[in-house]
């Protein structure tokens, strides 16, 4: 999602330098106008605002304070912008941490996977200080369909991302698994399709994935491993709030099964491959 949000600003007259472990990323940035750079360091040593989306929260560790972190030139007054899905209690702790070192710190997970990020059609879930939101509103337009301003700390945003990535998460597990049964009574698969995406049973990823199925679209549409992940922080939220989520866990164990059988690259909704498996099923 990163090398689309970058080309999307390059695009659109910003001057951007960026970083990626990902050779052909780099590239791509490159051809699109960008800068690229030999570090995240690198990267951040001009920049009046840093915008990283990774994986993981000790990826955000690794980029920021990392030996060749951003850290290590990003000058004070500037403001740094986390686009990851990554624990609520971490955003509001690295809240802290940057504005003792003078930096401020937006809270801004995205939604809207790949596609998103190429068309500018992301949704924001962001909170932060005020000088935050000041240095990050010129871009967010241009990423983004919706923002939404969730708070004045970090670790707001985080939260509503949790809550939205439960319920992606069951929603891809029960589309597996409707689209599956009714595969396996030999129903016509299409027309189950039509027929839901106009009815009750419907949700955004019924409608937007099971085509991908259906057709055999390789379109990437997200990494069946970050669900895991995901996941994890969902129910790590839940059990430090002494809060049961049995749908969660329930989805994290299907996810944790996709993986263990190979299916971690692959995309959330091939999840379905468990169940052709399982039951000698084709479902495209």
């Amino acid at each position: 999602m990163g090398g689309p949000m970058a080309s999307r600003l390059v695009a659109s007259g910003f001057t951007v330098t960026g970083y990626d472990i990902n050779a052909a990323a780099m590239e791509r940035l490159r051809q699109a106008g960008g800068q690229i750079a030999a570090s995240a360091a690198e990267a951040a040593a001009e920049a009046d605002l840093l915008i990283t989306i990774v994986a993981s929260a000790e990826q955000v560790e690794a980029v920021l304070f990392g030996d060749t972190g951003a850290l290590t030139t990003l000058t004070a007054g500037s403001t740094i912008m986390v686009c990851s899905t990554v624990p609520p209690d971490y955003m509001q702790a690295l809240g802290q941490r940057l504005q003792a070192r003078g930096l401020e710190l937006l809270d801004a997970p995205v939604s809207g996977g790949v596609a998103g990020a190429a068309n500018g059609t992301l949704t924001v879930m962001a909170s932060g200080s005020a000088a935050a939101f000041e240095a990050c509103e010129p871009l967010l337009p241009i990423l983004t369909a919706k923002q939404y301003r969730l708070g004045d700390v970090p670790g707001h945003g985080s939260i509503c991302k949790v809550i939205n990535q439960l319920l992606v998460g069951v929603h891809h597990v029960v589309t597996v698994e409707a689209m599956a049964l009714a595969a396996r009574v030999g129903a016509d698969l299409e027309a189950v399709y039509e027929v839901i995406a106009n009815s009750s049973g419907a949700s955004q990823v019924f409608v937007n994935r099971v085509p991908d199925i259906l057709r055999e679209d390789e379109t990437p549409s997200g990494v069946l491993d970050i669900f895991v992940k995901d996941l994890g922080i969902v129910l790590g939220v839940g059990q430090e709030a002494h809060f049961p989520l049995p749908m969660a866990a329930s989805a994290h164990q299907m996810f944790l099964m996709g993986s263990a059988a190979g299916l971690g690259q692959e995309r959330p909704i091939d999840l379905i491959k468990i169940y052709e498996k399982l039951a000698g099923l084709k479902i495209h």
